[in-house]
């Protein structure tokens, strides 16, 4: 009986499955779409030196229910291993590092496949890994590495597009570099929500004009309900006009103009009530500023347009497809397609329904022009209509991650920033350290970098190492701090600093596999003793 009863109860009344709870704050993030690009990722982790950083960064996909995770890593538990790494304790001594982390990490979430290698005790064959399993979707590797093994990998990656991220943690210093393969295009940026208000206040469609029209047209002797109740939509709409009629046809579009508009809006309102004024009213007069200006390109956009195709991937992606019917739809209609989207503003229940309404459907007939154009380019056909929706919803905020190829010019890149320290220190000593500016990150980097394949360099060799990579190091006070710093440590890694740094490149990786938000352009370098990040692009 309640078996029959259960299947004849209406979906609405059923609560959210076992998955949706477990996952319920992350869905918030980025919805079911995100979860399921985040569900069919393969993650391969070639883990080298101590180690624990590259693992603490699985944890932190393995938690939102990554689908499936490679270790390959031919280090055997040691002791070491045990005061840094927490996925392993006494009971692993001797055994592979990569079996362990895998059996343990799993134990976060069951529903997450794992696997590991080399199966046996000897060297890892990383090329027969790579060879025979299924195309990965992403590749982390953790420095030390040797240079064979960084070989193999780059092989792999050109070969399949497939996005790299390399990690560095040595003592309080860490950076890790993503590379993407070529441009990536981000369309679900979620932008802040009061930015991606469209009213398109100074270029109605009829429907929205007949609408307005109709609310206002005996707007003076409306009653005092009714006259509170409009929209401020409708209000804009209706003054604009008045305004236009009295200044040759102009919009108020410079500064003046706007506070003469706003105060004109302002007269309008009622006071014979005992707030002294009326809240729809007010609310108008607030977004006059933000919603009465001429139409423009957000960077972003322009850059979008301007992108000339060149790869084989971005000339058969329906991306590009769709970004030039929407670049066809600017042209025509000198705006982008209409978002939909309304805030909350005071109004009666059905009147915001009714305006809502209007503001969808005009959403839809923009979203179903840009479909057809797309359809109508070669390649276009099986454009999937809800791809162009959120692109259309999303089209003001569209972010191209490299772009344009990065020209690794290292000596203006250290000029920049050794200019950058010099004006920190003139600050602190002119403020008498009352006002301070952030320190360059560059030269952690350098010093990083230039024990990639050997942790054991001293001071002098990571300084030989930095000076032929940038001759004007040789002189610099803070890259010789920085030799020093990362030859005291040794390679060896801290774990709070390693767990820190795992969190960050999980959360640009989540950012990568499920294409939202904007992932950091190139390079994150962290310095633990200021705890401070900077991002650069090298």
């Amino acid at each position: 009986m309640t078996e029959i009863v259960m299947s004849q109860t209406p979906p609405i009344l059923h609560g959210p499955s076992e998955k949706e709870k477990k996952y319920d704050r992350q869905l918030r993030l980025w919805a079911a779409s995100g979860q399921e690009a985040l569900e069919s990722a393969n993650i391969l982790l070639v883990n080298s030196g101590a180690g624990t950083v590259g693992v603490e960064t699985l944890k932190n996909l393995v938690l939102p229910g990554i689908g499936k995770f490679t270790i390959a890593d031919e280090e055997m538990v040691n002791e070491a291993d045990l005061g840094v790494n927490f996925f392993l304790d006494e009971s692993c001594l001797g055994k592979p590092r990569s079996e362990c982390c895998t059996k343990l990490l799993q134990e976060l979430n069951p529903e997450v496949e794992g696997e590991w290698f080399p199966k046996a005790e000897g060297t890892l064959d990383l090329r027969s890994i790579l060879d025979g399993s299924l195309t990965f979707t992403l590749i982390m590797y953790t420095h030390p590495i040797r240079k064979e093994m960084l070989s193999v990998i780059e092989s792999y990656a050109t070969q399949h597009k497939t996005p790299l991220v390399s990690i560095h943690s040595a003592g309080f210093y860490s950076y890790f570099r993503i590379s993407l393969p070529g441009t990536f295009p981000i369309v679900d940026t979620h932008p802040a929500i009061e930015k991606t208000t469209d009213l398109r206040l100074l270029n109605p469609w009829p429907e929205l004009v007949d609408f307005a029209q109709a609310m206002t047209k005996d707007i003076d002797t409306l009653d005092d309900h009714e006259h509170g109740h409009l929209p401020y939509v409708v209000i804009l709409l209706h003054y604009l006009e008045e305004w236009r009629q009295s200044h040759d046809g102009q919009n108020p579009l410079s500064y003046n103009d706007k506070a003469a508009f706003t105060k004109f809006v302002q007269s309008k309102a009622r006071t014979n009530n005992p707030e002294g004024g009326e809240e729809n009213f007010q609310e108008a007069a607030v977004a006059i500023n933000k919603n009465i200006k001429t139409p423009e390109l957000e960077p972003g956009v322009q850059e979008l347009f301007n992108h000339q195709l060149s790869d084989e991937i971005e000339l058969q992606s329906t991306f590009w497809i769709i970004a030039q019917a929407i670049e066809t739809f600017y042209r025509a209609h000198g705006c982008l397609p209409l978002p939909g989207a309304l805030p909350d503003m005071k109004a009666q229940s059905s009147v915001y329904v009714k305006l809502q309404s209007i503001y969808k459907e005009k959403a839809r007939r923009d979203a179903q022009e840009v479909l057809e154009t797309a359809r109508a380019f070669p390649g276009g056909e099986d454009v999937d209509p809800a791809e162009v929706e959120l692109f259309c919803k999303n089209a003001r905020f569209v972010k191209l991650i490299n772009a344009t190829p990065t020209g690794e010019d290292l000596d203006a890149i250290f000029e920049a920033e050794r200019a950058n320290d010099e004006a920190a220190e003139a600050m602190k000593a002119e403020t008498d350290g009352a006002f301070t500016l952030p320190m360059s990150n560059l030269f952690i980097y350098l010093a990083l970098v230039a024990t990639s394949h050997n942790p054991a360099s001293s001071a002098d060799e990571i300084m030989r190492y930095v000076t032929d990579m940038v001759p004007k190091a040789a002189v610099n006070e803070r890259a010789l701090q920085a030799a020093q710093e990362v030859a005291r440590a040794g390679g060896g890694e801290l774990h709070n600093i390693s767990a820190l740094t795992g969190g960050m490149v999980a959360q640009e990786t989540i950012k990568i596999i499920t294409k939202q938000y904007i992932p950091i352009e190139n390079t994150c370098i962290f310095d633990g003793i200021s705890s401070r990040c900077q991002v650069l692009r090298l």
